[in-house]
């Protein structure tokens, strides 16, 4: 190594070389005035130094924990997972730790017990999972365990995961009880021994997330829960659950990303009752990211891009949701210049007592979506304390220069409080919906569950009051674009509506809909376009959907 006289000069050094810079070897390399004995720390802790092999067979999880373990105690550093395939169970996180994984790195999660079996891959198992708790019951187990992961960390601090390397989930349980993806074992998540996430965090703040790939994450590809000063920058995650879910979180920003995520949803903010108290996401920004359900499993990150058949039996979800558990609630939510591909649409869901407030969805692209482009659903379900439900809130959403083409047609964007409980102020302006309409042929359903489409003036949407909130569960709409009910102050501006195939039901069913304004609105001209039930205080001004119109109250009437 060069003779070096400072900090700076180190700085000078490649990865490569700043990986073998030990206070031994500086102290040897110092002029006479540098005291061995206050000897720099290393910039970086090359977890080869550690023990690890990254050839694809050893188990290097002690080598890279040790790594993880020097660095702390050193005050903080850089731990660097150079190219190689490392196979891993848990890997815990530390305060100021940097993990940089490098260009051909892939930090590989080993194969976790099959049922009936106490070890996984040469013996190992992935950290117990958290004692059970008396708000399990809450939420799905995924969310109420952290430790059973590839990589977590719990309180923790000022650390990141950054570079340009790969995480893949081989090894991980996706949840169990459905079929496998691309051929991988299933494991049981809750079977001692199994892990079920790649990334999972808890009680943290001030966290990095950029640059890297996840391949196949378990149950969430990133669980990230009560982690507040967040983000989450250039990821790629092709996975067969969740790609991110982004739990009681508070300043969140997720920026630049790339998901496919067929089987579950793509980004997707929630507030659970995991941390055993209510705690709102708030504060969080989603900006310039892709999320499909397109692509089979693996083709994202590898560039070729190779789509489901149609008629293959994958939900498609892969779409940006709010929800589904909000016992916390949503408060200060943008979400902005995102392109959703063959997946399911936009939804807001508030479902156990939580405030939804103040949301802005703009410059959205939707192409191919698989139910309808929009959902804003608030209802009672109450899945937590009896003690702590409420009447929960769905207010003050706008939502701007949004483009959707070739959305399906059966059941149309639902906007729906329930009885007593009404969705507040809401407004949509310069944005085009393109659905496929509605042929006489239509069908519902995959393969041999299709049936035809009902007539649709015998069509009447249930409640679903208590239901968990999913739009295809309230089955078809009597309207093409819009069903919406149980809603206070309504403005549409600018709004087209532009079927690709004759619809013979009106584009916008209201129903229990008070103070909605209509201004600038296209729709097919041959049915009639608004359908109006227990509607009052409506106008409707220089739109070729129907004529300007100002009525005070109508119990049931089409214009």
């Amino acid at each position: 190594m060069d003779h070096f006289h400072s900090r700076r000069d180190l700085l000078r050094l490649s990865p490569i070389a700043l990986a073998a810079v030990t206070p031994a070897a500086f102290a040897a390399q110092a002029p006479v005035y540098h005291n061995p004995a206050h000897a720099l720390t290393p910039l970086l802790f090359d977890v080869r130094h550690y023990g690890a092999k990254g050839d694809g067979k050893a188990v290097d999880t002690p080598a890279i924990n040790a790594a993880i373990e020097a660095a702390a105690a050193a005050g903080g550093g850089t731990v660097y997972v150079p190219a190689g395939t490392y196979m891993c169970f848990s890997i815990r996180m530390r305060s100021n730790v940097h993990l940089y994984l490098a260009q051909g790195s892939v930090i590989q999660a080993a194969d976790s017990p099959l049922p009936g079996q106490t070890t996984g891959y040469m013996g190992g198992t992935y950290d117990a999972a958290e004692p059970k708790t008396s708000y399990d019951a809450y939420q799905d187990y995924g969310h109420n365990h952290w430790h059973n992961s590839l990589v977590w960390g719990e309180d923790l601090h000022d650390f990141s995961i950054t570079g340009p390397g790969l995480i893949f989930g081989k090894g991980l349980s996706f949840g169990g009880g459905r079929n496998p993806r691309g051929n991988y074992q299933v494991f049981i998540a809750e079977q001692p021994g199994v892990g079920n996430k790649a990334i999972a965090l808890k009680n943290c703040r001030n966290v990095t997330l950029r640059d890297f790939s996840i391949l196949k994450g378990g149950h969430f590809g990133l669980l990230l829960t009560g982690v507040d000063n967040l983000t989450i920058d250039n990821l790629t995650i092709d996975t067969d659950r969740d790609g991110m879910d982004i739990d009681c979180c508070q300043n969140v920003r997720v920026s630049n990303c790339f998901v496919n995520s067929p089987w579950d949803d793509g980004i997707c903010p929630k507030s659970s009752f995991a941390l055993g108290y209510a705690r709102p996401t708030r504060n969080v920004t989603i900006t310039n990211c892709y999320v499909s359900g397109y692509y089979e499993l693996g083709t994202l990150i590898d560039g070729t891009f190779k789509k489901f058949a149609p008629d293959a039996h994958v939900p498609r979800n892969g779409r940006i949701k709010c929800g589904t558990e909000s016992n916390g609630g949503f408060i200060n939510i943008t979400i902005s210049n995102c392109v959703c591909e063959g997946s399911k649409g936009i939804s807001i869901e508030t479902s156990d007592g939580a405030f939804a407030e103040d949301i802005a969805i703009s410059n959205i692209t939707m192409r191919d979506t698989v139910d309808a482009p929009l959902f804003l659903r608030l209802n009672r379900r109450n899945r937590g304390p009896a003690e702590s439900m409420r009447p929960g809130t769905l207010r003050r959403v706008l939502i701007s220069n949004l483009v959707s083409y070739n959305s399906a047609s059966s059941t149309a964007s639902i906007l729906s409080g329930v009885p007593g409980n009404l969705i507040e102020d809401v407004k949509l302006s310069n944005c085009y919906f393109g659905h496929r309409g509605l042929p006489t042929n239509a069908l519902i359903g995959w393969g041999e569950n299709a049936k035809p489409m009902p007539d649709w003036h015998t069509i009447n949407v249930p409640e679903l009051e208590p239901d968990y909130p999913e739009l295809l569960r309230f089955g078809p709409t009597p309207a093409g674009a819009f069903f919406i009910r149980h809603l206070n102050r309504l403005e549409m501006s600018h709004v087209e509506v532009a079927p690709a195939n004759p619809d013979p039901r009106p584009s916008f069913h209201l129903e229990d809909v008070h103070r909605a304004d209509f201004f600038a609105i296209t729709a097919p001209s041959s049915a009639a376009a608004f359908r109006l039930k227990q509607v009052t205080d409506l106008r409707i001004g220089w739109s070729r959907a129907a004529k300007d119109t100002q009525m005070a109250s109508v119990d049931d009437q089409t214009l």
